[in-house]
């Protein structure tokens, strides 16, 4: 496995982390490997959640490796099939990634946690998007943070590299948790404990539909919905895991979710 990464199986937990002195800083090639392993949890039916964080305790990613980008990197560039930092374009990866922010998330170390699932973070925990003061612009960010706050905070961030705290992100929606830095990975193993407690079809399903109806009125959506266009969807409801946890409550016991 390649040293700037440590992967471990925590039963149906993926555990990733970044360990790439000095920063957690991401070039092209290790970007195609987090891909790579991002495609193996994915085709993987053991795993189900995966969580992605940072060695030490001052970098969670500082982002495009500026020393790549000196030496010819692309800005768009093969980054491999699931985008910058292996998942942030996968939109085959219907299982829940949490990222865990154990420090500086910067530029596209910042951008990746717009297209995480859950996002916990350490209290000191700082987010900022430097690209517009390199000379080049954010992606992500630029997509996404104008429909995720009020346009007004999202230009503060984009143009100015303004610095978040880990609360001012939660504040804004950005974080689901804060947590002191000693918690933080337990914090993200015992969500990912919850998650694990959801039928895995039904997650599958719900990301599924979160995706394709980013761009979709209410009404478009449940034409949709009733025309079964939805293969993950319309799997969740052929399933006998469907009918399974109202035959788990009625019975009083915990559900057995078979995945079909």
């Amino acid at each position: 496995m390649n040293k700037n990464l440590r992967v471990t199986r925590n039963g149906m937990v993926l555990e990733i982390v970044l360990n790439r002195p000095k920063a957690n800083a991401i070039d092209a090639k290790l970007s195609r490997e987090m891909g790579e392993i991002f495609a193996k949890f994915r085709d993987d039916p053991e795993l189900r959640v995966a969580i992605l964080t940072g060695a030490g305790e001052k970098f969670f990613c500082g982002g495009w490796d500026l020393n790549a980008v000196a030496d010819g990197e692309e800005y768009t560039g093969d980054f491999g099939e699931g985008g910058f930092g292996g998942f942030p374009e996968m939109d085959s990866l219907l299982k829940p990634v949490i990222c865990a922010v154990n420090g500086y998330a910067l530029g596209a170390g910042f951008e990746m946690l717009l297209r995480s699932d859950f996002v916990i973070a350490s209290d000191n925990a700082q987010f900022w998007l430097p690209e517009a003061q390199v000379g080049v612009a954010p992606d992500i960010a630029t997509f996404l943070l104008p429909k995720m706050m009020p346009r007004v905070k999202a230009m503060e961030l984009l143009l100015t590299s303004k610095h978040l705290t880990a609360q001012e992100a939660a504040d804004l929606g950005l974080v689901n948790s804060v947590v002191p830095q000693a918690e933080l990975m337990d914090e993200a193993r015992k969500l990912a404990q919850r998650i694990l407690k959801s039928a895995p079809l039904s997650v599958a399903a719900i990301k599924e539909v979160v995706r394709e109806t980013e761009t979709q009125s209410f009404n478009e959506s449940y034409r949709n919905l009733r025309a079964g266009v939805w293969p993950e969807f319309q799997k969740m409801l052929d399933s006998s895991d469907a009918t399974e946890g109202a035959k788990a409550f009625q019975e009083g016991r915990e559900p057995d979710w078979k995945g079909a």
